[in-house]
């Protein structure tokens, strides 16, 4: 998979490398809203960061593809719950807090209706550079980038929405789900019993505004046919 990403990266600027001048550059901000699927805390909790850069190339006035690059933060959270006392007398609450940063290189196809909304689904590869877990408040000094228990590669499926504000201003809506488990966990009840393994799954809401520059309303078909008139 990491083979894919690379050769997307090299395709989509190699072939188009003489048709600078279509490529639209993107800036954008926002946050997400995220939880963790198989880890029994519940809701979009999460805040985090969801900001970088990225290029779009207009195929045609309706289709197109883009590459980003990303910082963003995911991860779950639920505060205290209850409080009890564990089979060794440290004191529980169900509160939990996981913060899962990453750098993501996403991939989409873009179709555009009306010119004013633009959906796409594309896939993204994002590499792990940070993690904090706490359980009860206390922080698991385990857990962490190198050691685990968290993979370092999340691959996700993306579900993208696109809404022209102004000429250069979108507003972009975005799911997006993890394609194979970030972990595998054991939960236990407070006397230490084992109750079931499950799988998780990074799950992502994000909200973002896209600045897109370098406008000029080309398209790669447009250029290239006339390239081909000039040529003849």
């Amino acid at each position: 998979m990491k083979r894919f990403f690379l050769w997307a990266f090299i395709a989509f600027f190699g072939s188009s490398l003489s048709q600078a001048q279509v490529f639209k550059g993107m800036l954008l901000g926002g946050f997400n809203l995220t939880q963790v699927e198989g880890d029994e805390v519940y809701g979009f909790n999460r805040l985090g960061a969801n900001v970088g850069a990225g290029v779009f190339l207009p195929i045609d006035n309706k289709w197109g593809v883009s590459l980003e690059a990303l910082f963003t933060q995911k991860g779950a959270y639920q505060g205290d719950q209850y409080l009890q006392y564990d089979s060794l007398g440290e004191r529980v609450t169900g509160s939990y807090d996981l913060r899962l940063d990453y750098v993501e290189i996403p991939v989409l196809a873009h179709f555009t209706d009306r010119n004013r909304i633009t959906a796409g689904i594309g896939f993204s590869y994002s590499r792990l550079i940070g993690v904090t877990e706490k359980e009860h408040g206390k922080l698991i000094e385990t857990t962490t980038v190198n050691n685990g228990p968290y993979s370092k590669s999340d691959y996700a499926l993306l579900g993208d929405l696109r809404v022209k504000l102004y000429p250069s201003i979108l507003l972009n809506f975005r799911y997006s789900y993890s394609l194979s488990s970030i972990r595998t966990r054991d939960f236990y009840n407070l006397t230490g019993t084992f109750l079931r393994t499950r799988e998780q799954f990074n799950s992502t809401l994000t909200l973002r505004l896209i600045w897109m520059f370098n406008d000029g309303g080309l398209t790669l078909s447009n250029v290239n046919k006339a390239n081909n008139v000039t040529e003849e």
